[in-house]
């Protein structure tokens, strides 16, 4: 089974505002980077649109080590998803789990994989969430400057 690093972020310029993902895979010598934007979403949105693009672009079933600097990503996953689902996509005080369409996204990507879950604090010189959160940022830039018309 291969096995892959994946450092995932997301980012938001305002909350809601505009916003970008990113993903750094890392397979033996062999990296591959993702991003993406929105004009109008959340950073919560973003880091998990970030785990999302970077599980759906395996084409295999692999060994994942998954990094991130989002406890809402990490803890959702590992802790609150299985419950949600058994009370019909509802919190434990009954009202509609927020994000839910990528919630149910991240569950399916999840599920062809192996993952090693692990939370990195960001910002602090880790360099592949120092990277991802740059992929994220410049996400948003392209995306700011075509809306805009700017060069």
């Amino acid at each position: 089974m291969t096995r892959v690093e994946l450092y995932t972020d997301g980012a938001c310029r305002g909350n809601p505002g505009p916003g970008g993902w990113g993903a750094l895979l890392i397979a033996k010598d062999v990296h591959k980077e993702l991003m993406g934007a929105e004009l109008m979403t959340t950073n919560n949105r973003m880091e998990l649109m970030g785990a999302i693009e970077g599980l759906s672009a395996l084409k295999r079933r692999c060994a994942v080590r998954l990094y991130t600097d989002s406890k809402y990503v990490l803890q959702g996953t590992t802790e609150w998803l299985p419950e949600w689902k058994a009370r019909g996509w509802r919190t434990a005080a009954r009202k509609p789990v927020k994000n839910q369409d990528l919630w149910e996204r991240l569950d399916a990507a999840v599920q062809g994989h192996d993952i090693e879950w692990h939370w990195v604090k960001g910002h602090t010189g880790n360099a592949g969430n120092e990277r991802v959160d740059l992929l994220a940022n410049l996400a948003i830039d392209a995306l700011l400057s075509r809306d805009t018309g700017a060069i």
